[in-house]
């Protein structure tokens, strides 16, 4: 029911498209760019349920709070301490070898400001769990969600980078001068 009512949503009402579609794989990190406003993730509700995939993500502690946790959690949420002493990238693909399907979704500018590089985790996550990365472009501009083919890590982190990034050129969000690049 709520896939319907998603499609409406995205497609009638708001008037987005969507380019391509989540592989059928039962695991992957899937990372959207760029993060520039609240709205992205109500963006990336509507997708999730229009794709008819079951998608995890991660947000920062305080998202998990009283009043709205509940809702997080309910949505496939968790909390993650992003303390330095705290290691996410293990943890994280300790849950990846602990599950049978597991998809995560990650915004890697770590932030709804401005930045020029993208954060490492989400890389060294798919690397260490030997599962491919889902590039997703949130293009306010055009209005369209974009989904990439997944992509496995090689051992040249740079040129690895370097395709990632290339992916995100150009697209811009909701607020356009946070946009990535």
């Amino acid at each position: 029911m709520f896939h319907y009512l998603a499609r409406f949503i995205y497609f009638n009402i708001l008037g987005w498209n969507l380019q391509g579609t989540f592989p059928d794989q039962d695991k992957y990190v899937v990372i959207v760019v760029p993060h520039t406003h609240w709205m992205d993730f109500f963006i990336g509700l509507l997708v999730r349920a229009i794709s008819k995939k079951q998608i995890n993500y991660v947000g920062k502690k305080s998202l998990f709070k009283p009043p709205f946790g509940w809702f997080f959690r309910m949505t496939g949420g968790a909390p993650v301490d992003r303390k330095k002493n705290s290691n996410v990238v293990d943890n994280v693909v300790q849950i990846f070898k602990e599950r049978e399907k597991f998809r995560l979704c990650l915004a890697p500018e770590g932030t709804r400001k401005k930045v020029t590089e993208l954060k490492t985790g989400f890389y060294y996550i798919a690397k260490k769990a030997e599962v491919p990365i889902v590039m997703v472009a949130f293009d306010f501009s055009k209005k369209q969600v974009t989904v990439a083919e997944p992509f496995f890590t090689t051992d040249n982190l740079q040129a690895d980078f370097n395709k990632i990034t290339s992916h995100f050129k150009g697209v811009k969000g909701k607020v356009t001068e946070h946009s990535f690049g």
